[in-house]
């Protein structure tokens, strides 16, 4: 699962970033409001840890946004306003959760896990289109429930066209969803992965499309009958 981490202390940034790699989460750090926006606006993450905090602008405007325009995403508040009027205004402004520094980084893992378990728009155990499973937790998809092997970045585009089912996905998005904001990327990168995608499901039998938009992305459908 990719996360966004929203922290301008480079100290604390690093640390977060460490620990939740550690517990097998890929992190996409952010420092300012303006990177967070833009971030949330173009990249699909299953959670937000977010700094009040940053050197432009607050962090709750960040949150405010969010919700109001409706998106279900995940948002832990991480910061060192400990006031009780401080978290209340944290909750009510959306956040599902709220963490007080100095923290110790278990405690924030295992509220992450928390929230990662509600069911929600985004989120929810297992993914099914025909005879195609893929369960979000394990990270493993299953054909006529028999288990596949999947790379993670495989499993990654998997996930992203199965969310979207019967809709097409920008090429920029599961490029984002793939290899984050980590920097340049090869030009022909994301066909690579879809193209061994649409193999592997094809040779074990998956009753799925995965179908090419020219100039556009992706859509995946279930398997149309000659």
């Amino acid at each position: 699962m990719r996360l966004a981490v929203v922290e301008d202390n480079p100290e604390l940034a690093q640390l977060l970033a460490h620990g939740l790699k550690a517990e097998g989460y890929e992190v996409d750090l952010l420092t300012t409001a303006a990177a967070a926006r833009a971030a949330v606006s173009t990249t699909r993450y299953a959670a937000l840890i977010l700094d009040l905090g940053l050197p432009d602008g607050d962090g709750l405007s960040i949150l405010r946004e969010i919700r109001h325009s409706q998106d279900p995403l995940p948002v832990l508040v991480l910061t060192a306003r400990g006031g009780v009027q401080d978290r209340v205004n944290g909750l009510r402004s959306g956040a599902d959760d709220y963490l007080v520094k100095p923290f110790a980084l278990e405690e924030l893992v295992a509220r992450l896990e928390a929230l990662l378990r509600r069911p929600g728009q985004l989120l929810g155990r297992s993914l099914a289109l025909a005879n195609l499973v893929f369960d979000t937790e394990s990270r493993q998809a299953f054909i006529d429930d028999k288990p596949q092997t999947l790379s993670a970045r495989e499993g990654a585009v998997l996930e992203l066209l199965m969310r979207r089912k019967g809709r097409v996905v920008s090429k920029k998005l599961v490029e984002d969803q793939i290899f984050g904001l980590s920097g340049e990327v090869a030009s022909n990168a994301v066909e690579v992965y879809v193209h061994r995608l649409r193999k592997q499901l094809a040779e074990h039998g998956a009753k799925v499309e995965i179908h090419t938009v020219r100039g556009v992305g992706y859509i995946m459908a279930e398997e149309k009958l000659a």
